[in-house]
């Protein structure tokens, strides 16, 4: 294993195929139709627009508004209502938050945490199709590097000209 640091020449040839790759992997994933087949696999009948929002609450609750709308590029006026939708599905709830009390913050809801459980099941079975034919320190260095990656780029602001 080198440990040998990558050159600004290498960087540089290399991040037109990397920028590419990212883009579509994330147009991929921002696909309406991969998440109505992700949906309709967990056996879910949710609108669309608020699974996305369904799934961070789970993950990263509890949340309030105004950071679940930075997450997801929407409006927070939008968010909240999405999330007042949620709440009258019972899939989530909201409550004042614990350090600020003017915040409300949504948090999952065992029934909202069993929809999760189903879109998790449901993805596995995509996971599983999409990498069976991968070998296995292959797929171990894409999770590991993935991760590397998405630290790096949470922990480092962007730059300004």
């Amino acid at each position: 294993m080198s440990t040998k640091t990558v050159s600004e020449a290498q960087i540089l040839a290399a991040l037109p195929g990397l920028h590419r790759a990212l883009i579509d992997v994330v147009s991929v994933m921002n696909r309406p139709e991969r998440d109505t087949a992700l949906l309709e696999l967990a056996g879910l009948t949710l609108e669309r627009a608020l699974f996305p929002l369904l799934v961070l609450i789970e993950r990263l609750g509890p949340i309030g508004v105004v950071d679940l709308a930075g997450r997801v590029d929407r409006d927070y006026t939008t968010v909240s209502r999405q999330v007042a939708r949620l709440e009258e599905l019972g899939l989530v709830a909201r409550r004042p938050s614990a350090a600020d009390r003017r915040v409300r913050e949504a948090i999952i809801t065992p029934p909202g945490k069993a929809a999760t459980d189903a879109v998790d099941t449901a993805r596995e079975s995509m996971a599983l199709a999409q990498f069976q034919a991968w070998n296995a320190h292959d797929f171990d260095d894409l999770v590991r590097l993935l991760r590397r990656l998405a630290d790096g780029m949470n922990e480092t602001p962007p730059e300004r000209s």
